[in-house]
């Protein structure tokens, strides 16, 4: 709801600002179709390996949208094992994305899932390159070690 109501509040600036983004270049550098959420003006992708119903709350996905002092912004939220998280982290800041949070949603989850917030403003190519590598790297990671681990080597 927060996320929501805060891409609104962006989109309303994208928007006054007369700014348009190039979806087509975001599906490009990121290799997902997104699709455009024309009342809040913001264009998001979604990574997800298996279709999880909605109120599990366990979607990866990147939102983009015009920004005001730059050609673009985007938000996101990343679903992470355990395992993952040193690895996004690294990968997501190293790439020039920020990180506005990490946290669980469940007790007693095995494996232990995380959501890894992402922000980032600037060029369309960058960002949407930066969220293309974080989940290229986590792809890559998964398909070397299938099964989570839930203790340090």
């Amino acid at each position: 709801m927060k996320i929501s109501i805060l891409l609104s509040l962006v989109a309303a600036t994208a928007s006054a600002a007369g700014t348009h983004l190039n979806t087509e270049r975001i599906d490009q550098l990121t290799g997902l179709k997104g699709k455009l959420n024309e009342k809040e003006d913001a264009y998001k992708i979604s990574f997800d390996g298996w279709k999880i119903p909605a109120f599990m709350g366990l979607t990866t996905w990147a939102s983009f949208t015009g920004a005001t002092h730059s050609e673009a912004m985007v938000m996101g939220d990343t679903v992470l094992f355990e395992d993952e998280v040193n690895l996004a982290m690294f990968v997501a800041l190293e790439s020039g994305l920020s990180l506005t949070a990490l946290h669980n949603h469940f007790f007693f989850d095995h494996p232990k899932v995380f959501f890894m917030h992402i922000e980032g403003e600037g060029t369309l190519d960058h960002l949407a390159s930066s969220v293309r590598l974080l989940y290229d790297k986590l792809s890559e990671f998964r398909n070397v070690h299938p099964t989570p681990a839930d203790f340090f080597p």
